[in-house]
């Protein structure tokens, strides 16, 4: 039997138009865990390679290369906190991926990495307080850029 198990999230920061199923920008967005996992997208867009990879590598979104060594070796400064990124798509299917953005607390209670698309993180500066750190779209982007690195 898949436990299933249903949760909401704030959208962030204003997002100009519609974010997937008809959200805008500060309502709740319901995604279903199964086993651990967020099988179905956030937004039900596909998610931009390329906008991915920039929200990643970016230090003030994304900011993966802070813990993750990742295969851009133009980007200077790359963590050794996390395991590397190089690969990942090999390791973890589009579910998984999507819940190690989504909450990663889910699934290593312990970890370090930040929860993305989760509101309520401690320790936060005021202007961050009640929002997550990426958007819906981003967490999908962010995920299609990673299913590239094979």
């Amino acid at each position: 039997m898949k436990h299933k198990k249903i949760i909401s999230a704030v959208v962030g920061a204003a997002v100009a138009g519609t974010i997937g199923f008809g959200a805008h920008a500060n309502e709740m967005v319901k995604y279903e865990v199964v086993d651990g996992t967020i099988p179905q997208s956030l937004t039900g867009v596909a998610g931009d390679v390329a906008n991915g990879k920039k929200v990643a590598i970016n230090r003030k979104k994304g900011n993966c290369l802070a813990c993750h060594t990742m295969p851009i070796p133009e980007e200077q400064f790359h963590g050794l906190t996390g395991p590397s990124l190089e690969g990942v798509a090999e390791r973890m299917n589009e579910a998984e991926l999507r819940m190690r953005l989504v909450d990663p607390k889910v699934v290593a209670y312990d970890t370090m990495m930040p929860s993305f698309y989760r509101t309520g993180q401690h320790r936060v500066l005021k202007d961050f307080e009640g929002k997550t750190i990426l958007e819906a779209q981003e967490i999908e982007d962010v995920i299609a850029y990673l299913r590239t690195l094979k």
